[in-house]
């Protein structure tokens, strides 16, 4: 369609849109997993358990917490962007394997699933020209 031809020359507003939004609700939603504190912090590594990784879950749980949150204001500031996106790529496969236990349970794991995606996507696109990191 003609009237979405144009809309070409925008993407680096686009990319710098979707690095807002997606960066602020990951803050949003690291945050108070990042201030639970230790019992949170063993809950949420606990889920390494799926993989086998049974040592140490509080620490996975706080790298966890800290990915979402710091990553998530490095997601929007552009700052070291493509290993930001590496390392939520590896977070939420994490979640998707611990939310996934069948097929009737999908819907339990697409949220983490496609934020997945999304990072790993983004991780080929750049953070655009409007980054902290462009040089």
């Amino acid at each position: 369609m003609a009237i979405f031809g144009k809309l070409g020359k925008y993407q680096n507003l686009g990319l710098l849109v979707m690095r807002i939004g997606l960066g602020a609700m990951l803050i949003l939603h690291g945050k108070d997993k990042l201030m639970g504190g230790p019992g949170t912090w063993t809950e949420l590594g606990q889920a390494m358990g799926k993989l086998h990784i049974h040592f140490l879950p509080a620490v996975w749980g706080f790298l966890c917490a800290v990915t979402e949150t710091i990553g998530g204001l490095f997601v929007m500031l552009g700052l070291w962007f493509r290993v930001v996106c590496l390392f939520l790529v590896i977070n939420f496969i994490v979640a998707a394997i611990y939310h996934y236990t069948g097929l009737p349970r999908l819907i339990e794991a697409a949220h983490a699933i496609e934020l997945a995606f999304t990072f790993f996507g983004l991780m080929f696109t750049g953070a655009g020209v409007w980054s902290v990191d462009k040089s």
